[in-house]
């Protein structure tokens, strides 16, 4: 057995155990939990919600487990077990262009993949998701929005992938940099145009009809020097019973959107809150910050794979024949599909950042809004979307990019005594 092999298989085991393990321990705690509502929330929240909010969050725990089994099976059939190097060989038997042969194995592996993910989704969306009462969908349009999703995938995706394999052929071993300044500039554009050309594609966006409430808002993003270039009210109902806001988009392109379900169940002290909690993210320059992260890791990561593309152990380590000029889209290819199994246990490091936004954020509201009101609307919003309240410590610090409940409120609340 080759040492890498040995290296991702251990890799694979501890990233799997560990998944199973965290979903075990989150399922548990909650189960523990589930007969007495948290004190500082036992005025706000039956008991009857609080249990249905761990039956909810159990239920889509539990259907991690054959997302879990069916990426695994996938990974290794894909790799140790000669997918990829038979899927390579059917297309260069039919395919001349070495650039045709890397975008067929690339989109028919991601093809499959998707396709055999299906299944779980419609699970997911049919039966949790309707049991618990928020699922609107009908199969006409999870289906519709499939065929969306790939034909947005189909025009703004292929273009990039020929572009990123023609550069890792052409432009030497420097390829990484080049490739890099493409995907960046690829990721701006998508973030410009997801506004006003990608999301109206899937929602209808209205602008916010309510006098009173725009007012409310255009004087809190006054004081915030906050400027937009609209408030829109989105039909998140047509799909499910779950309620947010947001704001997106940058320079001209940035606008302010609420879901109708949170517009009808907030009042509006709630809401101008809630937007004071986004306006912290925008203050504090969180999406900056996020996006300029992400840019150098995926320098980092383009480093990485220029280094292993050279290196005949790791395609020979994962069950792919090296032939005289290892192909680009195989090592591409081989290294996001793996990539995941050895980042796994940075999540925690993820999480602890995206959590102390969510603090300064939250502080910022306090200060420019009311603390009371934003602890509010959070509980009413835990309690619409059946949110647990008493999450498992560790599993939370893996996953969850907010804080918990009871330390959200506890924060926020310390911040309004200030």
């Amino acid at each position: 057995m080759q040492t890498f092999t040995l290296i991702f298989l251990i890799a694979l085991a501890i990233t799997t155990l560990t998944q199973i393990w965290l979903s075990i321990r989150h399922i548990r705690h909650i189960r523990a939990h589930q007969n007495k509502v948290p004190e500082e929330f036992a005025s706000q929240i039956s008991l009857a919600d609080h249990q249905k909010a761990a039956d909810y969050t159990c239920a889509k725990t539990r259907t991690g487990y054959p997302s879990m089994a069916l990426h695994l099976v996938l990974l290794l059939c894909f790799t140790l077990g000669g997918g990829l190097s038979a899927l390579s060989e059917f297309w260069s038997n039919r395919l001349d262009d070495t650039l045709m042969q890397g975008m067929a194995l690339i989109v028919s592996t991601f093809l499959v993949m998707g396709v055999a993910e299906i299944p779980l989704n419609y699970y997911r969306t049919f039966v949790i998701e309707a049991r618990y009462g928020f699922n609107k969908m009908t199969p006409a349009m999870f289906f519709s929005d499939l065929i969306k999703q790939a034909v947005l995938i189909s025009l703004l995706g292929a273009p990039l992938l020929f572009g990123i394999l023609w550069l890792m052929e052409k432009m030497g071993e420097n390829w990484w940099i080049y490739a890099w300044m493409a995907w960046v500039a690829f990721n701006l554009f998508l973030i410009a145009i997801y506004p006003t050309w990608i999301a109206p594609l899937f929602n209808k966006f209205t602008p916010l009809s309510d006098t009173a409430l725009k007012e409310r808002i255009e004087q809190l993003m006054s004081k915030c020097g906050f400027k937009a270039s609209g408030l829109f009210v989105m039909d998140g109902s047509r799909r499910s019973n779950h309620g947010n806001a947001y704001f997106t988009g940058f320079g001209k392109t940035k606008r302010i959107v609420f879901f109708d379900t949170l517009l009808t169940r907030l009042s509006p002290a709630e809401i101008e809150a809630v937007l004071a909690h986004e306006l912290g993210h925008f203050k504090h320059r969180h999406v900056i910050k996020h996006i300029v992260i992400s840019f150098a890791m995926s320098l980092g990561f383009l480093w990485i794979l220029g280094y292993l593309m050279q290196q005949g152990w790791f395609y020979e380590g994962l069950g792919v024949q090296v032939t005289e000029v290892p192909s680009t889209a195989m090592a591409l290819l081989l290294f996001f599909l793996i990539m995941p199994v050895f980042t796994f246990l940075l999540h925690p490091i993820s999480s602890f950042y995206s959590r102390k936004h969510e603090f300064e954020a939250d502080a910022f509201a306090a200060q420019n809004s009311s603390a009371s009101d934003l602890v509010q609307a959070l509980v009413k919003l835990y309690q619409d979307n059946a949110a647990t309240l008493t999450p498992d410590p560790l599993h939370s610090a893996f996953y969850d990019s907010h804080p918990p409940a009871s330390i959200r409120v506890a924060h926020l609340q310390r911040q309004g005594q200030l």
